[in-house]
């Protein structure tokens, strides 16, 4: 009988399953925290280092794109050795260099330390995906991975408290770098993800396979000709998706210290309550996209976003919280709803034997783009002073939900696919 219950397909997991779920969700959760809090606290960044917007966005962009390559190095490795090693291994990395970078006394070290925590963060989203999603039985694939997605919001929320009241209620020079302290938490999950059996039974069976006929794993391999369309339309889609949000979620504090007035204390909290929506937004998409689709679910997302978006940033909603909170909770509600569908359907449309590579290629390819195409013109036109800070970002956003549908029209639909056998693994690039 069919498990109709959000949660069913938890309550029938096992031990190590429901483990590896908490371990993802949790380091998801600290990475999105990581990821944000350098956005959130632009506005005092600019102060402490002497920055202008542009300069504070290029150290964002170098992040995104350090987490492409690193994104992608992670996946190749994962393939190669196991899910669960890399998982612990890119924890570490990016933990390691959250908290250094709370110590960064000039422009150039924080440039730097940005760029090798990038390397980090880049591989654990994907990562963890794909061994979760190797894990579930197909018909609840969604469901379980896309609630792992509903963490991204908690983090965001994590992020707009230390970003806002924590520093805040801090002198400027110690405020920020407490905010980045904070990020060595993510290590303490190591201790949950055991290296030698937490790697699914999909992709032990894959291995031995590979071995029997002696086949290696190639860097270059998601570029073949039978892999080389899914690899560009799901970049395509992750880029679209990424360059939407971000060119919304990058400014946001900006945004409401400049154009709603308020303060970057009340800013954060206001953003925290953006995230309450989007811990909703995900784990609607993650129940339904099962039962209608992936590809439709990020249609239905990306133009609740835009309405949304342009009703957030454009309507004479002045700063009072009778407005702004309302309009903010929905709007997060479509925000980070679009993402909950990206690690079932990555994961079913990429074959075993290249699935870390090519998830973390297209996904951290998506992060990397999102910056070079989307948030770092928005600064320019910002910083030009070609349009305002609103109409900036809802540019870059309309943008982005335009490119990510064309790239669902022309990738198949994934739902319930099953990842086990060669069969399967032809049905997936083909």
């Amino acid at each position: 009988m069919a498990i109709r219950s959000p949660f069913g397909w938890y309550n029938s997991a096992n031990a190590r399953v429901k483990r590896v779920f908490w371990t993802c969700t949790a380091a998801w959760a600290l990475d999105s925290m990581d990821a944000l809090v350098f956005s959130f606290m632009i506005p005092t960044l600019m102060v402490a280092f002497g920055m202008s917007l542009t300069e504070a966005q290029s150290i964002n962009t170098a992040n995104f794109v350090s987490a492409a390559v690193g994104g992608w190095m992670g996946g190749l490795l994962c393939d190669r050795y196991g899910r669960a090693r890399l998982l612990q291994l890119t924890i570490l990395w990016f933990s390691l260099f959250s908290f250094l970078s709370g110590f960064a006394q000039t422009y150039e070290q924080l440039f730097v330390l940005r760029v090798l925590q990038g390397l980090g963060f880049g591989a654990e989203w994907a990562v963890g995906a794909v061994l979760l999603g190797e894990m579930i039985a197909p018909a609840h694939r969604g469901k379980a991975v896309g609630t792992v997605q509903s963490a991204a919001p908690i983090g965001t929320g994590m992020a707009a408290l230390l970003a806002g009241p924590l520093v805040g209620a801090l002198p400027l020079e110690y405020g920020w770098r407490v905010a980045f302290w904070v990020g060595i938490l993510p290590a303490l999950l190591v201790f949950f993800v055991r290296r030698s059996d937490d790697d699914s039974d999909i992709y032990l069976e894959t291995r031995r396979r590979l071995k029997e006929e002696r086949r290696a794993i190639y860097p270059w391999a998601i570029f073949a000709p039978q892999a080389l369309r899914i690899t560009v339309l799901t970049s395509l889609l992750a880029i679209g998706i990424q360059g939407a949000a971000y060119s919304v979620s990058n400014y946001l504090s900006v945004f409401l210290q400049t154009e709603r007035g308020l303060s970057a204390k009340v800013a954060g909290l206001y953003i925290l309550i953006n995230s309450a929506g989007g811990f909703f937004g995900a784990q609607v998409n993650a129940y339904f996209s099962d039962n209608f689709g992936r590809r439709r679910m990020f249609r239905l997302f990306g133009a609740g976003f835009v309405v949304m978006a342009t009703f957030y940033l454009l309507a004479p909603l002045g700063n009072s919280a009778w407005t702004l909170l309302p309009a903010g909770l929905v709007y997060g509600f479509f925000q980070f709803g679009l993402y909950a569908s990206f690690g079932p359907y990555f994961t079913e449309l990429f074959p075993t034997e290249i699935r870390g590579s090519g998830q973390s290629f297209a996904y951290n390819l998506g992060r990397a783009m999102s910056g070079l195409a989307f948030t770092m013109p928005v600064a320019w036109m910002i910083d030009g002073n070609l349009v305002g800070i609103s109409t900036g970002m809802l540019i870059g956003a309309l943008s982005g939900i335009v490119l990510a549908i064309f790239a669902t029209l022309l990738l198949p639909e994934t739902a319930g696919r099953d990842l086990s056998g060669p069969v399967a693994e032809r049905r997936a690039i083909g």
